[in-house]
């Protein structure tokens, strides 16, 4: 078990890749925190499947656009578990599609602050308390192509966590990594809310791989991350997992 002893926090942690991250963390041995917004069920499911297995975990409900959420997660997780050790931050989302002409600085500002902002706030708060470990964004391929129609805002903000991410890895090594991934399609709530049906078969049939990701295939590659001793020597990278759909 790569992670016993250790102690991670999972942001977004409620459903889909985030919940699959806790649970996969979890299965190897980490105490998890889960943050979750709104999936107040989905994260009671994902605590109860990782304690059902032995694990430790609590899940704690919090927008992390609000500085006082970001301190009570980091304090109890300190309070519960002694230490911390890795953490994921998975939390973010579109919002809605909007173009620039008809975008408000209002939904430019909301999706920076879901994306962007949450995790500048939550590396600030974790670090105090991190003295070796690692880090792991959850970027996208939107950061690399830009999105889709409507997506600019979302591509820019995890744009940003890619360049963020390589700043990072250097200011905090060698004792922290710092590492990103870059989702594709993955079957998610995400794309069930804002990719249409037919465009999600179509990139299904044109990628190399013939399929859309998992939850599990993206939580397999954090924890790869997040191990120094499976990925000690990698810091400062955006890593795709996309089926082949994108060659960077």
């Amino acid at each position: 078990m790569k992670f016993k002893g250790k102690t991670a926090i999972v942001t977004g942690g409620g459903r889909d890749i985030g919940g699959a991250c806790a649970v996969h963390l979890a299965r190897e041995g980490a105490s998890v925190a889960i943050n979750y917004h709104s999936s107040d069920a989905g994260a009671q499911e994902v605590v109860d499947r990782i304690t059902a297995e032995g694990g430790k975990a609590f899940a704690l409900r919090g927008d992390l656009t609000a500085q006082a959420n970001i301190d009570a997660l980091v304090a109890r997780t300190i309070a519960e578990f002694g230490s911390l050790d890795i953490l994921v931050n998975n939390a973010g989302g579109l919002i809605a599609r909007k173009t620039v002409a008809e975008m408000t600085t209002e939904h430019w500002q909301a999706v920076m602050d879901l994306n962007l902002t949450s995790t500048f706030l939550m590396i600030r708060a974790c670090l105090p308390h991190i003295s070796e470990g690692a880090i792991v964004n959850l970027a996208s391929q939107a950061g690399r192509d830009g999105g889709g129609a409507g997506a600019v805002a979302y591509a820019a903000a995890k744009g940003a966590i890619m360049t963020m991410t390589r700043g990072l890895a250097k200011e905090l090594g060698p004792a922290i990594r710092v590492n990103a991934i870059c989702p594709g399609m993955i079957d998610t709530d995400f794309h069930n809310i804002h990719t249409k049906d037919e465009a999600r078969r179509a990139l299904e049939a044109s990628a190399p791989a013939r399929r859309q990701g998992t939850p599990d295939d993206v939580a397999e590659l954090v924890c790869f991350l997040a191990s120094d001793t499976a990925s000690g020597f990698i810091t400062g990278a955006n890593i795709d997992i996309n089926g082949g759909m994108l060659f960077s």
